[in-house]
């Protein structure tokens, strides 16, 4: 696995848990369309910010194996932004509808 497609699979889960937590809140969605963008921008700016802590794509392929622990902090964190960032943008919204 390169750093390429770990980079992929964490904005893929960043995207899923936006559009899932969008789908089970009901109060939070964007649509499908904006949800997917809110998740995909949010996984990256976490990932982005704390991404120097060591779970980073290089950080996870060091050795050229996968290290799992960091693999899976990376695919968590990465979840949490794409919720962060649809509950930060709903919050957004309503302040500038209010």
């Amino acid at each position: 696995m390169t750093e390429t497609l770990i980079s992929l699979i964490s904005i893929l889960t960043g995207i899923i848990a936006a559009n899932t937590f969008g789908y089970i809140k009901k109060s939070y969605t964007f649509g499908f369309t904006g949800n997917t963008l809110i998740g995909v921008f949010g996984s990256i700016l976490v990932l982005k910010s704390f991404g120097r802590l060591g779970f980073n794509p290089w950080s996870i392929m060091k050795d050229g194996s996968i290290d799992v622990s960091l693999f899976v902090i990376n695919i968590l964190v990465s979840a949490l932004g794409g919720i962060i960032g649809l509950v930060l943008a709903k919050m957004i919204y309503r302040k500038m509808n209010a």
